[in-house]
């Protein structure tokens, strides 16, 4: 199965205290169903744990504005420490044969360093309790 990058946002405060905004070309790996504006999907972690995620679109306007609802990010955030600054990325695995998605996976990092002029990135589940 090949693993395919959907987006990666760094997170502002009104991400970590409200919903998570998502770019609108992120729609493409998340089938809405025809005639609705939300769906659940659930998204693996660095350590196999799942997350059920409500995905929202716009019902007005010129487009469509994606976000995860606070009822199911908040959740995400508080387990994982998240603050400002920190990112999130999620990617999905497609099963190539059959052109279907099988598995969302979602990573929560914190930049640690910048070496050479690149921002180092790690898992939060990999870094000290304290001091990071």
């Amino acid at each position: 199965m090949e693993q395919l990058h959907i987006f990666t946002k760094k997170l502002k405060p009104t991400h970590i205290s409200h919903a998570l905004s998502l770019p609108t070309h992120a729609l493409d790996a998340f089938p809405i169903p025809e005639g609705a504006h939300m769906m659940n999907f659930d998204a693996v972690d660095a350590t196999d744990n799942v997350w059920r995620f409500c995905l929202s679109t716009r019902l007005t306007g010129a487009y469509s504005k994606p976000v995860l609802l606070r009822s199911s990010w908040h959740r995400f955030v508080e387990q994982k420490g998240l603050a400002p600054e920190d990112r999130v990325v999620f990617f999905m695995q497609r099963d190539e044969a059959n052109d279907m998605i099988r598995r969302y996976t979602v990573r929560a990092q914190r930049k640690v360093m910048i070496l050479m002029g690149q921002d180092i990135w790690v898992d939060v589940e990999d870094l000290p309790l304290q001091g990071l």
